[in-house]
């Protein structure tokens, strides 16, 4: 199995979450021409109607991660704490003096004690009678050494032999003076002394050895003091662990203090009513045999209980070859197995707590509880129970000793013919091998919600081979990207210490995997930072980036792995340079010729996250950076068609915005080291490009150009207040067309919005940015430094009737915007001041007012926040409110708001997340008169008051921008700055699993073709459908809207219907059970209304998108359910209108084979909007001087759509051309009116399309015959044709008037024979018409709010 082929085949999934196409969904391809990056598949429906071919959209667009919560939460990314702070030991202990006590009066047996011969006379392997007593004593006090020496080597030992209480008080405070806070061990063997008292008191020798001396295990205990651990191997040992246990409890319930019972660990041989085994099959200290020679004694006591018993000799388990610590050999193979046995029953039955202090917290004590495992399996078998504290459960059953049983048998099995031929080759027991398949198996059937996998311990192990390694790490790596809780569990088990070590390694095989472990890690757990710069790690993941062979989704891990390493990590940083990452990354965010083909998104854009996170707040990698041409390097990337990419392009570029309070390394301010002119042209550079991508479709990348702007509004705070108040002061004869026209930036050539499109030459600054009412006298100074520039376009006299020097007080009213003064206590500080130009000035400010009246309530806050810093406050006031029904609760009290400032007011509002959405008007805060002098006369305000908003704030408007009126004080300012969240919202990709395709997939294929099987039933009833029905009504709501109905839709696969009305309240109802459903606003402060419901993914998920007649677009999820809707995305789809035009009257529709979006209205262009990329990508020319006033989009061929204008003429575009308009006519001649409606005709006929007029004639047109003249005309009605409907696929249209009336009529112009309720019903004006998508069911708005349902004779209720 090739890592590269497992890794590579289940990637591919996880990289759908960049690529903008559910891949099940839609193939996607980039192309010259925009049209061919749409292939729809089609679906066969065999009709007799004059077509029998239905094109079903495949295109889902929307549904990506990104669009999860984007308004409601901000992502937190990788932690240092919480969850991630239980596996890292924060008091690792060593054990550095043991102390071994041993009381064995060889010869003389205590007096409770009877000896039966044959009985266990062994001590440390030792026979005691085999040799003089002295001699033996020593030797056996030797061999425990030893024995403890091969588990702890590095430690002090220190024994006495049958000592007296001042010996062992001696040696107890000499090994705690060695070990000084670290561990001490004391081993005490009482074979040769009577059992330890109730009490818990332990017997030694007086000197003469010829009575038993009482220590009191108080004086033991004070002797030692903590930390310290214990092994008493006597009869009834559990006496001792009683009575330490009650001083543990009465020391910590006096103290208050629970430290001292985890630093005390006690081991004993037996309860406290037991006796030690006397078998001769035993040694006489089992117990401490158990604990330090665990192979010999576990496999002795194995022989004697297998069929091997027979002809292997216990002898010749002392002759097995090898070295414990060489897994390469038999006896370390044993030993291997055996650490891995133990440690897989203590993880599988312990508390992960008491695991981690005793099995990964000391490694001497981590051995001795292993092998205490064994002592209680081969103890229980001669009835004796060891007994531990803390108290561990009893494993003697676990059926991992079946497996050690099982290893310990076919290793022993060959240990004959390993004697007889030393050379021999060894063959390696199966059990990795097998316990690996069995972590397959359990990985192949897996949930967070099963049993843990008990062989993950063993997998740890058996990373310690190499022969295993691989496939080890391989398994490894499915089992963290099962999410954060298999990772907490792995680092648990104690993985860290090891896969960091493997970073070490040179092996290829082990990189792509090792990689993807490391991200797994990190996205956890940050903290690791600190380990692998520590360690070098870091290096490890730079040549792996820096490598071809890769596939681009794994270097996109190690450029995720190098940006968290550098994240806020100044050592980090400062490693990373030294090993030219910045070098590294730029080398590969440009292609090495424009042929080649592009390179993986994810790549691209942990790349720029890396390099933004690497020169964040680090002014010596902003100046590598800059030196490197890395500006020129990304600015392209900007017009990626990924928004992730874009939005992380627009991080790097951001970061590499000085924000004039970093200190350097000396401690000087970065403007001292890092400032010069050459940074001062990048950075004006940098904010040129990223001005063009304020109107981006994805508010992702929006909120990372209001980050942007905001760190260079701080660094130039001076001179932008200045400019800011510049635009406010009084100039004659200064109008705006005489100024340099911003059109004459050089502006990037995609399709994107240039600020210059807010703003024509002629036009009133005022109806985009509004009137600025105060200004300092600080503002004064500095214009008289010459350091504003009085050629700026903005200075024009139409901003200047709000003037604090204005007697005309009317004008107040109108203000929206509020200049703040920067000062305290009259002296004037800011970050810096740089002499900028002056059209990027006015781009800049321009720029940031729009974001201030972004669409997306989150991009509003950001852009209103960032006008705070220059000193411009918008201030804002509630003046009506919703109730419960969403009925408008008016505040008499409440100022108008001017018309000037309708559409500022309309589109600057903040959306309350937790009191509901209350609309808000601008008001004017009063304005003192202007004073002789205006140091002491003027109020000042603070230009850089502005707080941390908190989305879940209760309050959340735009009031939140006043504070007090002091200054900021040492670097608290820059904490303040609005923070970019791409980082750690990308940083969520890899926290969710990669290498398995989500468990939904299957079930919405499923939905997805019971849909399709419905719909194309539907179309082919809808072909067949006979004019000569009668139609009714079925419903009728009174939805109470108090401006009447402008907009309704019908939901494809369920009897709703959604109505909006001018103040954008949006209501939905079950029509079939007479229930509403839900109820919303869809924007406070709008006083234009809705223009257009439409459904996105109808076949799937569908979403609602809601077109406001000021041209923004929100689309909506969930908004079915009360309470619960969210806003999906939100983007302004029309920029810039007409010179003299003060409204935009946006027209907009919705294509969903090619996910296109159409938008224009008061403009010149019509814009097409690819929403799967969220990108604006091409602005059609009208070709004409008229408005648009009508806009449909064919719903079977992509790419298609007609326009109708204000002067009666129509045009019919198709994108796949190069040549467009493809038809131009003019057929409402009659009388010079406006289209009303427009659209395809019903079925997949792209040729003929039908217009209606407010005159009241709707026209039949064939685009083949090239001339105005219709071939079928019907006269409605007369002057007063309100609404035109079209149906997709029933050869039916529909019209409304004014005059209350609805006709229904066939392609041919015959009209449909009504019903006498159909004719008699009372309707208001009629406002809307909406055609049910794949049913004859017809919806008609009214002025008066109501709308009705209307159906023919074959309409079933579901």
């Amino acid at each position: 199995m090739a890592l590269g082929d497992l890794m590579a085949s289940r990637f591919s999934q996880s990289s759908a979450s960049l690529s903008n196409h559910l891949d099940e969904f839609s193939g996607h391809r980039e192309d010259e021409d925009p049209a061919s990056q749409r292939r729809d598949s089609e679906a066969v429906a065999a009709g007799k109607a004059t077509t029998s071919m239905v094109y079903l959209p495949q295109m889902v667009v929307l549904c990506d991660f990104r669009h999860e919560g984007f308004e409601y939460c901000i992502p937190s990314g990788p932690s240092e704490g919480g969850l991630v702070s239980k596996w890292r030991l924060k008091d690792r202990m060593k054990t550095g003096c043991v102390a071994l006590v041993l009381c064995l009066n060889i010869s003389v047996d205590p007096p409770d004690v009877i000896k039966i011969p044959p009985c266990a006379r062994m001590e440390c392997w030792i026979d005691p009678f085999s040799m003089a007593v002295p001699k033996a004593l020593e030797t056996i006090g030797k061999a425990l050494h030893a024995q403890y020496e091969r588990w702890l080597p590095r430690a002090r030992y220190k024994r006495q032999l049958d000592p007296t209480v001042e010996e062992v008080k001696k040696l107890c405070t000499t090994c705690r003076k060695y070990a000084r806070s670290e561990r001490v061990l004391f081993h005490y063997n009482g074979h040769g002394v009577p059992k330890p008292t109730p009490n818990g008191g332990i017997w030694v020798f007086n000197k003469s050895y010829t009575q038993y001396i009482l220590l009191p295990i108080s004086d033991l205990d004070s002797w030692l003091q903590k930390p310290s651990i214990y092994v008493f191997d006597c009869s009834a040992a559990g006496m001792i662990v009683s009575a330490f246990m009650e001083r543990i409890e009465w020391n910590s319930s006096s103290s208050g203090a629970s430290a001292s019972s985890k630093d005390c660990i006690l081991l004993a041989a037996c309860e406290a009513h037991e006796t030690l085994p006397q078998s001769a099959e035993f040694p006489a200290d089992v117990f401490t045999s158990c604990l330090t020679t665990p192979i010999k004694m576990a496999l002795r006591w194995f022989c004697s209980r297998s069929l091997l018993h027979d002809w292997l000799d216990h002898s010749l388990i002392d002759q097995i070859p090898g070295r414990q610590n060489d897994r390469k050999t038999l006896l370390g193979e044993l030993n291997w197995i055996f650490t891995a046995v133990t440690d897989t029953i203590a993880w599988n039955v312990l508390p992960h707590d008491i695991f981690q202090r005793l099995f990964r917290q000391d490694l001497l004590v981590a051995s001795l509880f292993r092998n205490f495992l064994l002592a209680e399996r081969i103890m229980r078998a001669a009835n004796c129970s060891p007994i531990s504290y803390p108290l561990l459960p009893s494993t003697h059953q676990h059926h991992m000793w079946d497996a050690w049983d099982m290893a310990a048998e076919i290793c022993l099995s060959k240990l004959p013919q390993l004697i007889a031929n030393p050379n021999a080759e060894f063959q390696p027991s199966p059990f990795f091998t097998e316990q690996l398949t069995a972590f397959e198996v359990w990985l192949d059937h897996a949930s967070e919600h099963k049993k843990p996998p008990e062989q993950l311990p063993i997998v740890l192990q058996v990373l310690l081979s190499q022969s295993h390694r691989f496939r080890a790490l391989v398994l490894l790596g499915r089992f963290l990207d099962m999410g954060p809780w298999a990772v907490d569990l792995a680092l648990s088990v104690g993985i860290f210490p090891y896969v960091l070590k493997l970073l070490q390694t040179n092996a290829m095989e082990l990189r792509q995997v090792l990689v993807f472990i490391w991200t797994k890690i990190l996205v956890l757990d940050k903290s690791c930072q600190v380990d692998l710069v520590k360690d070098g790690g870091h290096t490890y993941f730079i040549k792996f980036l820096d490598s071809m062979d890769a596939y681009p989704e794994q270097r996109a891990m190690a450029a995720f792995v190098l940006a968290v390493i550098v994240d806020g990590h100044r050592h980090g940083q400062e490693a990373c340079i030294h090993v030219n990452l910045i070098h590294v990354c730029l080398r590969y965010l440009q292609p090495a010729s424009p042929h080649d083909a592009q390179t993986e998104p994810l790549l691209l854009q942990w790349l720029c996250l890396c390099l933004g996170k690497l020169w964040e707040e680090f002014p010596e990698a902003q100046v590598i950076g800059l030196q490197a041409d890395a500006p020129a390097i990304i600015v392209p990337l900007l017009l990626e068609p990924q928004p992730e990419v874009r939005a992380a392009t627009v991080f790097a570029l951001g970061t590499l915005l000085d924000v004039g309070s970093v200190p350097c390394r000396d401690g000087h301010g970065a403007d001292e080291d890092c400032d010069d002119d050459e940074k001062i042209k990048a950075e004006l550079n940098i904010v040129k490009n990223l001005v063009q991508v304020v109107g981006d479709g994805s508010p992702l990348v929006r909120a990372e150009v209001a980050v942007a702007l905001a760190r260079f509004a701080f660094g130039h705070n001076k001179h932008l207040k200045s400019i800011a108040a510049q635009y406010w002061k009084p100039q004659s004869n200064s109008l705006l067309s005489s100024s340099p026209s911003l059109a004459n930036i050089n502006s990037s050539s995609s399709g994107y919005a240039n600020p210059s499109q807010y703003m024509q030459p002629g036009s009133n600054l005022s109806s985009h940015i509004g009137p600025i009412l105060r200004v300092g006298s600080d503002s004064i100074a500095a214009a008289r430094d010459g350091r504003i520039s009085t050629s700026s376009p903005l200075a024009s006299e139409g901003i200047m009737h709000g003037s604090p020097h204005s007697d005309d007080s009317s004008q107040h009213s109108d203000s929206g915007i509020l200049v703040k003064e920067n000062a305290t206590n009259g002296i004037i500080s800011y970050p810096r001041s740089r002499p900028l130009d002056s059209a990027i000035d006015s781009q800049l400010i321009l720029a940031m007012s729009t974001m201030a009246k972004d669409p997306s309530p989150r991009i509003a806050n950001l852009g209103q926040r960032t006008l705070s810093i220059i000193g411009i406050e918008q201030v804002v006031t509630r003046t009506s409110r919703f109730s419960g029904e969403g009925i408008y609760q008016g505040d008499s009290s409440a100022p108008s708001v001017s018309p000037n400032l309708a559409g500022l007011a309309r589109s600057s509002s903040w959306l309350d997340m937790n009191a509901g959405h209350l609309p808000m008007t601008f008001r004017t805060p009063q304005v003192s008169p202007p004073r002789n002098n205006y140091l002491t006369g003027l109020r000042r305000v603070c230009s850089l008051e502005f707080s941390p908003h908190q989305l879940n704030s209760s309050d959340t408007g735009l009031a939140d921008l006043h504070l007090g009126s002091a200054g900021f004080s040492g670097g608290s300012e820059h904490s303040l700055l609005p923070q970019s969240t791409i980082y750690n919202w990308s940083c969520g990709h890899f926290s969710r699993p990669l290498l398995t395709a989500a468990d939904d997939n299957e079930a919405m294929m499923a939905r997805r073709e019971e849909r399709e099987r419905i719909v194309l039933d539907r179309i082919a009833k809808c072909q067949r459908s006979s004019l000569s029905k009668h139609y009714n009504q079925i419903a009728s709501w009174d939805t109470k809207l108090e401006t009447g109905t402008r907009a309704t839709l019908l939901l494809p696969f369920s009897p709703i219907v959604v109505a909006a009305d001018e103040n954008e309240c949006i209501r939905v109802r079950n029509y079939e059970k007479a229930t509403t459903l839900n109820s919303f606003e869809n924007h406070d402060l709008s006083d234009r209304g809705i223009s257009r419901l439409c459904l996105v993914n109808e076949l799937d998920d569908s979403l609602l998108l809601v077109a406001s007649s000021d041209g923004n677009v929100r689309v909506w999820k969930d908004y079915t359910l009360k309470g619960k809707q969210k806003l999906v995305t939100a983007f302004s789809s029309v920029q810039g209108h007409k010179p003299g035009v003060r409204s935009m009257n946006a027209v907009v529709d919705w294509q969903q084979q090619s996910g296109y979006l159409y938008a224009s209205g008061e403009a010149s262009s019509i814009a097409l909007w690819d929403l799967d990329k969220e990108q604006l990508v091409s602005c059609i020319p009208s070709s004409s001087d008229s408005s648009i006033s009508a806009l449909s989009a064919s719903q079977a061929h992509g790419g298609q759509f007609a326009v109708g204008f204000v002067n009666g003429s129509i045009r019919i575009f198709d994108i796949r051309t190069r040549e467009m308009p493809i038809y131009t006519a003019r057929p409402h001649t009659q009388r010079v009116e406006r289209v009303v409606g427009i659209g395809f005709q019903p079925g997949l006929d792209p040729v003929k399309i039908v217009s209606a007029s407010q005159a009241g004639d709707i026209q039949f047109l064939d685009i083949r015959k090239h001339t105005d003249e219709a071939y079928v005309t019907i006269n409605a009605h007369r002057g007063s044709l309100t609404a035109l409907a079209i149906h997709r696929y029933a050869p039916v249209i529909a019209s409304g008037s004014a005059k209350q009336i609805v006709e229904v009529f066939s392609l041919e112009g015959e009209p449909v024979r009504y019903s006498s309720a159909f004719i008699t019903q009372r309707i208001g004006s009629v406002s809307c018409l909406t055609f049910h998508p794949y049913r004859i069911l017809l919806a008609a708005g009214a002025a008066d709010a109501c709308i009705s349902i209307y159906a023919d004779d074959s309409y079933q209720a579901r």
